[in-house]
């Protein structure tokens, strides 16, 4: 499917290195008993209105140009771009499309994030969808489990808790198919488009109280 292309706004810091400890503090409600439903969107290179936190560049990582599509050169999720020498950096870096002039990951902004989050060191890329404060990763397709990965998954569960307080989810992304991450468990969602939404309620399974997420 095609990006979605989306003008945003900071938000606050969400660092890596501390969510583990630090992922906000237990609010002692239980599962939130409001239905909550939130659209998605697959591959989609996210614009973003501001720029590198200091000391931050993107230097040999050129993740983003494999993972996200980019209909204005006619490239494909998932593929690297025709003008990216891996590991070096953009041929036309002087003059390359707005979306990828404008486009800052989360690690790129969010000074706090440690060194192994930067993509082409995680193998993927994390964004904050603008209208809803979404966290989504888009994984690269030739390393699908390194998300699940030490110290990653227990670092994004970590920001899902954090996150869930303000009715935020991380959900990261293998190509189309989706996955919610919660604190204590993942939900698959299958194949989501930019067009297609979830709702996330709470409910009871074998080990107690969980959450069963919906696509709509």
């Amino acid at each position: 499917m095609a990006p979605v292309l989306a003008a945003g706004r900071r938000r606050a810091p969400l660092g890596a290195k501390n969510l583990p400890a630090q992922a906000g503090r237990d609010s002692g409600q239980g599962i939130n008993s409001a239905k909550r439903r939130a659209p998605m969107s697959s591959t989609a290179m996210l614009l973003t209105s501001y720029s590198a936190a200091p000391g931050r560049e993107c230097g040999a990582c050129t993740l983003c140009c494999k993972v996200y599509g980019l209909p204005e050169l006619a490239k494909a999720p998932g593929v690297w771009c025709k003008h990216c020498a891996p590991g070096k950096g953009c041929t036309i870096h002087e003059a390359p499309p707005d979306q990828c002039r404008r486009f800052f990951c989360l690690w790129m902004t969010d000074g706090t994030m440690p060194a192994e989050w930067k993509p082409d060191r995680a193998r993927f890329v994390l964004s904050i969808y603008p209208t809803n404060g979404f966290v989504y990763g888009q994984v690269d397709p030739g390393a699908p489990g390194a998300w699940r990965r030490a110290p990653y998954f227990d670092g994004l569960r970590g920001m899902a808790k954090r996150l869930l307080e303000q009715k935020r989810h991380v959900i990261m992304f293998v190509g189309d198919q989706a996955t919610l991450v919660m604190p204590e468990e993942t939900l698959s969602l299958g194949a989501m488009t930019a067009n297609d939404n979830f709702r996330i309620e709470p409910a009871f399974g074998p080990n107690g109280p969980t959450w069963r997420a919906t696509k709509i």
